[in-house]
Parts: C-alpha cells; sequence; structure tokens
C-alpha cells in the first residue's frame, strides 16, 4: 500500500468490505445479473479479449496462406471467410467494446461518481453487443442455411454492394453479419448515451469541465462521435436487409439504385470509426505519459481544445476513402484539404505528448513502454496519412499493401498498444494484483519487434504494387521474399500475445498484492481499495484541482493554487 494511502482514505473514507465468495454458481450468476459498472467493464474487455485471440488466429492463419505464391492452405472462399471475419472482429468485437468497456470501468472512478447513470441500461448494452458477436460467429453453422453449412459471410468489413447482394451472396451469412452489426450497434449507443449522461450529471463536488481528468474528457467526446457514427450504419444495414428480402433496390444500379450510396453511408461511419478508437486511445495515453514522467500534462486547455476539434474535423473526411470512385476535382480537393486538416488539432497532442517527456523523470514501466511504442508508429501512421489523402497518390496506392499498413499502424501501433498500456496500469486496480514486469518487457519488445517486421515490409509490398485482398500471388512478381518476412512478424507478434495472455492469468493467482496506490498517480480511481468496493466511495469525494491526490499527498504545493 502506498504512503499516501491513509491520507487518501481520510479524505474519501475507508474502503467498504468485499463480501466473501460464494459458490461457483452464486458467482457467475452474480457477474451475469450485475448492472455493477465495474463487473461490466470487465465483462466487456474479457468478451473483447476473447474475440482479440480468435481474430488474431484468423490474421496468422491468412499470413501463412501468404507466406509463399501457390500456397494451398485456405482456398480462396475459406480466405474471403477469414478476411471478412478478422476485419469484422477486430473493428466490432474487439476495438469497440475494449474500450467502451475501459471507459465503463474507470469514467465513474475518475469523477467520483457511485455507479454509471443508468446501470440497467449499461447492463442491456452489453448483453446485446454480446449477442451480436455470437450472432456472427453463428453464421459459420447457421450461415449456409439451405445452400449447406460452414458458410460464414465473405464479402469484406466494408461490405461494397453489389457483393451483398442475393445474387452474389446467395444464403444467409450476409444476414448474420447485417444482423450482428445492428445488435451491437444499440448495444454500442447505449453505452454512448450511459456514458455522456454519467459525465455531465454525476461528476463529484467540485469537478467542472475543466477539471476532469483528459481521460474522462475524451471519452465525453468519443461518445458523441458515437452517436453521430454509428447511426447512419446502422441505418444502411436496415437498408441493405429491405434490398435482399423486400425488393428495396437502394445498393441496386439495374434497378435505378447506387452502389455508391453504400459506400458513403459506410465511410460516414467508417473514417470517423477510427477516432473513435484512437481516441480512446490518447485518453490512455494522456493517464500513463504523466504519471510515468512524475509530471502534469502540458497544455491540458490545449488538449481538451484539439479533442474537440478532432472529433468535428473527423466528420468532414470520409470521402477521402473514395478519390478512386471518379468524384469531381472539387470534391478530391475539398476532401484532400479536410483531411489534412485533421493534422492540425493531431499535432497539437503529438506536440504536449512529447513536451510532457521533456525533462520529465521517467519511469520505463511496461505501460509507459507501450506508450512511448505508441507515439512513436502514431507519428508515422499520420504521416502516411497525409500521403494518402492527397488524391493523385491515393490513386496509385488504394488498392495496394500499403494502405493496409497504414491501417494497421493506426489500429495496431497506436490503438493496440496503448490497450496493452492500459491493461498493465490499471489491472492492479481491478485485480489488486500487480502483473510481472518481466515477463511484460518481454511482451512489449516480441510485440514491438514482430509489429515492424509486419507493417513497415507491408508499406514495401505496396509501393511494389501487390494488391490487397488477394488469396494468393505469381511467383515472379518480386513479393516472395518480403510476404515471407511479413509472415515471420506476424508470427512474432503471436508469440508476444501468447506471452501476455500467460502474464495476465499468471498474476492474477500469484501476482505480487499492488495496493491501492501502486504508481503513485493523482486521479480519484486511485483513492479507492484494489479493488474497489461495489460503490466506489464511502463519501462522495471533492476535489479543487485537475490532480485531486496530488493535493492531499503535497498539501504544501496544491495544483489549485495555480490552475486558472
Amino acid at each position: 500500500m502506498s504512503d499516501y494511502s491513509v491520507s487518501a482514505h481520510e479524505a474519501f473514507g475507508p474502503p467498504v468490505s468485499v463480501k466473501k465468495r460464494g459458490t461457483f454458481l452464486e458467482s457467475l450468476h452474480a457477474w451475469v445479473v450485475t448492472v455493477d459498472h465495474k463487473r461490466l467493464g470487465i465483462l466487456y474487455i474479457l468478451y473483447s479479449t476473447f474475440f482479440l485471440l480468435v481474430a488474431g488466429a484468423e490474421a496468422l492463419l491468412m499470413r501463412l496462406q501468404l507466406a509463399y505464391p501457390h500456397n494451398q492452405l485456405l482456398s480462396p472462399q475459406v480466405y474471403n471467410r477469414f478476411f471478412t471475419m478478422h476485419g469484422t472482429t477486430m473493428v466490432f468485437l474487439v476495438g469497440m467494446p475494449f474500450l467502451f468497456g475501459f471507459g465503463n470501468y474507470i469514467v465513474p472512478l475518475q469523477i467520483g461518481a457511485r455507479d454509471m447513470a443508468f446501470p440497467r441500461l449499461n447492463a442491456f448494452s452489453f448483453w446485446l453487443t454480446a449477442f451480436g458477436g455470437l450472432l456472427l460467429y453463428y453464421s459459420f453453422l447457421g450461415g449456409g442455411g439451405l445452400y449447406g453449412v460452414g458458410n460464414a459471410p465473405d464479402v469484406g468489413w466494408f461490405a461494397y454492394a453489389p457483393l451483398t447482394a442475393r445474387s452474389f451472396s446467395p444464403g444467409h451469412a450476409t444476414d448474420y453479419w447485417a444482423l450482428a452489426l445492428i445488435v451491437s450497434g444499440f448495444g454500442t449507443l447505449g453505452t454512448a448515451v450511459n456514458i455522456i449522461a454519467t459525465i455531465v450529471s454525476m461528476r463529484c463536488k467540485g469537478m467542472t469541465l475543466m477539471r476532469m481528468p483528459l481521460f474522462t474528457w475524451l471519452f465525453l467526446v468519443v461518445s458523441m462521435l458515437t452517436l453521430v457514427t454509428i447511426t447512419p450504419l446502422t441505418a444502411a444495414q436496415f437498408m441493405l436487409l429491405i434490398d435482399r428480402y423486400l425488393g428495396g433496390h437502394f445498393f441496386d444500379t439495374q434497378a435505378g439504385g447506387s452502389s455508391l450510396v453504400w459506400i458513403h453511408f459506410f465511410w460516414i461511419f467508417g473514417h470517423p470509426e477510427v477516432y473513435v478508437l484512437v481516441m480512446p486511445a490518447f485518453a490512455i495515453a494522456n493517464e500513463v505519459i504523466p504519471v510515468f514522467c512524475r509530471k502534469a500534462i502540458f497544455g491540458y486547455p490545449a488538449m481538451v481544445a484539439a479533442s474537440v476539434g478532432i472529433m468535428f474535423v473527423s466528420l468532414g473526411v470520409w470521402a477521402h476513402h473514395m478519390f478512386t470512385v471518379g468524384m469531381t476535382s472539387v470534391s478530391n480537393a475539398f476532401f484532400t484539404l479536410s483531411t489534412m486538416l485533421v493534422g492540425v488539432p493531431t499535432g497539437i497532442k503529438i506536440f504536449n505528448w512529447i513536451a510532457t517527456l521533456w525533462g520529465g523523470r521517467i519511469r520505463f514501466t511496461t505501460p509507459m513502454l507501450f506508450c512511448i511504442g505508441f507515439l512513436f508508429q502514431f507519428l508515422i501512421a499520420g504521416l502516411t496519412g497525409i500521403m494518402l489523402s492527397v488524391s493523385p497518390w491515393d490513386w496509385q496506392l488504394h488498392n495496394s499493401y500499403f494502405v493496409i499498413a497504414h491501417f494497421h499502424y493506426v489500429l495496431v501501433g497506436a490503438v493496440v498498444f496503448c490497450i496493452f498500456a492500459a491493461l498493465y496500469f490499471w489491472y492492479p486496480k481491478a485485480t489488486g494484483k500487480l502483473m510481472d514486469e518481466t515477463l511484460g518487457k518481454w511482451h512489449f519488445w516480441l510485440f514491438t519487434i514482430g509489429f515492424h517486421i509486419t507493417f513497415d515490409t507491408m508499406h514495401f509490398l505496396g509501393l511494389l504494387g501487390m494488391p490487397r485482398s488477394i488469396y494468393t500471388y505469381q511467383p515472379d512478381r518480386g513479393w516472395n521474399f518480403l510476404n515471407l518476412i511479413v509472415s515471420i512478424g506476424g508470427v512474432i507478434q503471436g508469440i508476444a500475445v501468447l506471452i501476455f495472455a500467460f502474464n495476465f492469468v499468471r498474476s492474477y493467482f500469484r501476482g505480487k498484492i499492488a495496493g491501492d496506490d501502486p504508481w503513485d498517480a493523482w486521479t480519484l480511481e486511485w483513492t479507492t481499495s484494489s479493488p474497489p468496493p461495489a460503490y466506489n466511495f464511502e463519501q462522495t469525494p471533492e476535489v479543487h484541482s485537475r490532480r485531486p491526490l496530488w493535493d492531499l499527498k503535497h498539501p504544501d504545493d496544491p495544483d489549485w493554487e495555480y490552475e486558472a
């Protein structure tokens, strides 16, 4: 336990005693019917971790298929199914549930609330999300319908028309895909509404908007963005089902519809969705970097303004995914400029993180290492993003592995790295145990090496002209050696994730006792016991600055004397 915990308990009350464990069935029942935001947050994280392993296995099989030309490990149909399921799973069943799970767990604790604003809606949202995932994977068994079995969707995670028409996608696999995203989308909307209501109405005394931790600020912004972006995707899914079963012809060009309508709807959701995923990663970095630098975050007001700015600008850039569909030159110029504009608030964030690191007493713990990796990789992802925002350049590379490399630099190099940082950082709070640092560093270095071997090499494959979404290739194209290197990198990442999984489970049973505040942090979640009691705080906290624990630990030099 930290030397400072006594003063924290004096200020916010002692932790509430935890009930003794019951039988397995009693425990299982308690988890299934729970409305506690912390348990629901853990359920989200376990759910997404399970699907991370599934999607990782699918990715590894695809990379083994592409390791050398004319490989027969996977048939074209099976490759397309894995390709579709991997992308859909990573975006909808891993990224969003994991990040909203963390928001669910941390946000009420950080603002001094006892629970979410609508606990029952919170539970309902989780089970909707979980049912959506089960529905998607049930398609492996029932997707073929009367046409056969084992017919998972094979239309890509973007499901462009007319691939999704019944003439090209018979059976029910595409229906399961659409229904699963509709169901999980409603769950995501419920969680977003809940987070907004909780932050707006349940902050403790003294916590004004400009005293909220940046983590909570980012989740407020992300939840608002989610409400705007999930809605058009859900509408498009309904239109797709109407096309398939009621003769709607929204996307049927031969009957007066337009496949471009689907592309617009999809990317109006799809591009802001990147920010829905990456801004919680920013939120995690905002918490981890200052704590392990022993400095307050540099430029708090600018960070808040940049986050809000990203939200608005991201809504006007979707058509940079559509430069090759034949838009007008004016449209191309507008979306080129609006995409470049995102670089301004994003650059502010990167500058402020570097300024926070500058002169800090940095502790190179595992969560800090993952955040430093995130900073480096996100900078490169931003630079390649600027390259792709230029329409002539995009015309050359749009359907190549260069785009795949850029996409994974954002979603793996930024989002997954920050997810790992968050797991190591808040694992002690949720379990009361510390994860093993030696295994954590093995995990970090192997995953980083595997990541760069895989995705750096993909950039070169893209520049050499290798198209995306192909299941094999001719041996005379000059891609053989680079594809083998990419596949080796994928295997190294898989080994690193297995080390993490071992550490995660082992630490729960044999990890060192963490105490309430193992990192000497400053926000309210570290004032409670580890794990926190049922209603978080015996006494509702009152804060006077952005770092309430700093004020308690340093009464002679409190932050509130300096904050505007």
